[in-house]
């Protein structure tokens, strides 16, 4: 099943879970409470660790692809070399930033606003998204870097195929060519 899909049907099940929850009692809020921040110290441990074994390994491979252009950015796109590790760096770097927002908007929510739902709902849904994040299956979960989770990773879509960077050889080439005419000019 896509893994948008599975963060509805996830969502939908704990909100129904949660609506059975007494979150009026103070016992209740402050384990619901504990169990959020806990899921949070997890899954940013995890990302450091995942972080660690990356500088451990220290893969060297070079890296080419281009990248997927942005209709909001003109300037997106183009010709990316990199290595594996500083790409694995940088994943584990978007993922600990959404990991970050998640966070601030949970302290917002709740602590401005008073919602108590949806700290047991993101809870969850932290969770899942740590078992999901490509770095964590390759280097904690040991899967081989194949298939979906052959770098550069394709980003999933919840209506159709995985669009992400081109990595066949005359993408590169004619990114290669791009660069070259500029570079003329």
């Amino acid at each position: 099943m896509n893994s948008g899909i599975q963060n509805i049907v996830i969502s939908l099940g704990a909100m129904q879970v949660a609506r059975r929850i007494p979150f009026d009692d103070p016992d209740v809020l402050n384990y619901v409470r504990i169990g959020y921040v806990a899921s949070q110290v997890v899954i940013m441990g995890v990302y450091f660790f995942v972080s660690y074994k990356v500088r451990q390994k220290n893969d060297q491979t070079v890296l080419k692809y281009v990248d997927a252009q942005n209709p909001m950015s003109p300037d997106s796109g183009g010709l990316v070399t990199t290595t594996v590790r500083d790409y694995d760096l940088s994943e584990i770097s978007k993922l600990l930033r959404a990991a970050y927002f998640g966070v601030a908007m949970m302290a917002f929510f709740h602590l401005y606003m008073k919602y108590t739902q949806p700290l047991f709902i993101q809870a969850l849904m932290g969770l899942k998204n740590l078992y999901d994040a490509k770095p964590v299956a390759i280097h904690v979960l040991g899967k081989p870097a194949e298939g979906d989770l052959k770098r550069p990773f394709k980003t999933a879509s919840m209506f159709g195929a995985a669009a992400g960077p081109q990595t066949d050889a005359a993408s590169i080439t004619e990114a290669e060519k791009k660069i070259g005419a500029k570079k003329e000019d």
